[in-house]
C-alpha cells in the first residue's frame, strides 16, 4: 500500500502540526496510514495517534502498516463525526488532521466505483456499509435533485443539461456502471466546453460522491467539535480538494478566530465572545510542482491550520 498511497502535502502538514516527542494525534480520515506514520515517528516514545477512517479496507490497511508502533496507534471504524467517541479520555495535546480526498487506491480499485477511468458498478461509497449508492441517486433520484446537486456542490455550468440526459437515458435503461455515466456526461456536454485538463464528467462524478457520503454536512458536524476537543495549543490540520469544503473550513475558522457578533459600527465588543483559534496559514499551502508529479491528485489539495488558543 506505500507504494500506492502517497500522503498527500506530508512535508507540510507536519512542519505546521510540529509534532513533539509524547504528544498525542488524531487523523480523522487516516486512510492507509501515510500521515499518521510520519507523526507516529516524530512523537515518540509515548505520543499517540488516533486513525479514525469509515473504509474497512483503508483502515485494515493502516493497521498493518502501522503495526510497528504497537499500541500507540489506536483504529477507529467509522466517520469522522465519531471524533468525540474514538477519542474517549484521551487528551488531544498534539493535533487533528483531515485529509478530505479520495485515496489513488479508492480512484483505481474499479469495484469501488468512484472513476470514469476504471469501469465499475456505480457505487462510491466511502463506508461500504451505507445504503446508498451513486446507482440510486443517478437512476432514482428526481432530474431537478440531480441537477441541484451538480450545481451546488461541483458548480457544473451544465447541470440541468446532464441531469435531463441522465433522465432520458434511464428511461432506456438502468445505468449501472461509471463507464455508462461518463459516456451520457460527455455527450450532454457540448464539445466546445469540454475542460482542457480534466474529463468532461470530473465534476458530476465529484457532485454524486459528495451527496452519496454527505461529505459537507459532514464536515460542518465535525468542525466544532475538533476545536472543543483540541487543548491548549494543539492545531488543526484539513486538506480539502475542491472549493465548497475549502470554503466551508476557511469561513468556519475565521468564525472561531474572530467570533465577535457586535455590530461593525460598536465602539467595543459587549457580546463577549471570545476567539477560540488562531489561524496559521494566512493563504492555503498547495502541492509543489514535485509532488503533483509524483501524486497527481494533490493537484486541487489546499491545506488550512488554525491553532487552539
Amino acid at each position: 500500500m506505500k507504494e500506492v498511497h502517497k500522503p498527500v502535502l506530508l512535508q507540510k502538514v507536519v512542519e505546521l502540526l510540529a509534532p513533539k516527542a509524547n504528544q498525542n494525534f488524531v487523523d480523522v480520515t487516516c486512510g492507509f496510514g501515510g500521515h499518521a506514520e510520519r507523526i507516529l515517528e516524530l512523537t515518540g516514545p509515548k505520543g499517540m495517534v488516533i486513525g479514525i477512517d469509515q473504509d474497512q479496507e483503508a483502515l485494515k490497511a493502516s493497521v498493518e502498516r502501522l503495526r510497528p508502533f504497537g499500541g500507540r496507534f489506536k483504529p477507529f471504524l467509522g466517520s469522522f463525526t465519531a471524533i468525540a467517541e474514538a477519542v474517549g479520555r484521551m487528551p488531544v495535546n498534539g493535533g487533528i488532521i483531515a485529509d478530505l480526498g479520495v485515496s489513488s487506491y479508492q480512484l483505481e480499485t474499479a469495484e469501488r466505483g468512484f472513476s470514469f477511468m476504471r469501469v465499475g458498478p456505480l457505487d462510491m461509497r466511502m463506508n461500504q456499509g451505507a445504503k446508498l449508492k451513486a446507482e440510486t441517486i443517478v437512476n432514482e433520484w428526481p432530474r431537478e435533485r440531480i441537477a441541484k446537486i451538480l450545481k451546488s456542490y461541483a458548480d457544473e455550468r451544465f447541470a440541468s443539461r446532464i441531469a435531463t440526459s441522465i433522465e432520458r437515458e434511464r428511461k432506456k435503461k438502468t445505468l449501472k456502471t461509471t463507464g455508462e455515466l461518463a459516456e451520457v456526461v460527455k455527450e450532454a456536454i457540448p464539445r466546445k466546453f469540454w475542460p482542457k485538463n480534466i474529463h468532461p464528467a470530473t465534476k458530476t462524478f465529484q457532485a454524486i460522491r459528495m451527496a452519496v457520503n454527505d461529505e459537507l454536512n459532514q464536515l460542518r458536524q465535525f468542525l466544532p467539535e475538533a476545536i472543543v476537543l483540541l487543548e491548549s495549543r494543539a492545531r488543526l490540520a484539513v486538506i480539502t480538494f475542491h472549493s465548497r469544503e475549502d470554503a466551508l473550513v476557511k469561513n468556519f475558522l475565521r468564525n472561531q478566530a474572530k467570533p465577535c457578533q457586535c455590530p461593525p459600527d460598536f465602539p467595543e465588543c459587549i457580546c463577549g465572545k471570545k476567539p477560540q483559534i488562531k489561524i496559521l496559514t494566512k493563504k492555503s499551502v498547495s502541492a509543489t510542482d514535485q509532488e503533483i508529479a509524483e501524486s497527481p491528485r494533490s493537484r486541487s489539495a489546499r491545506l488550512t491550520v488554525a491553532e487552539k488558543i
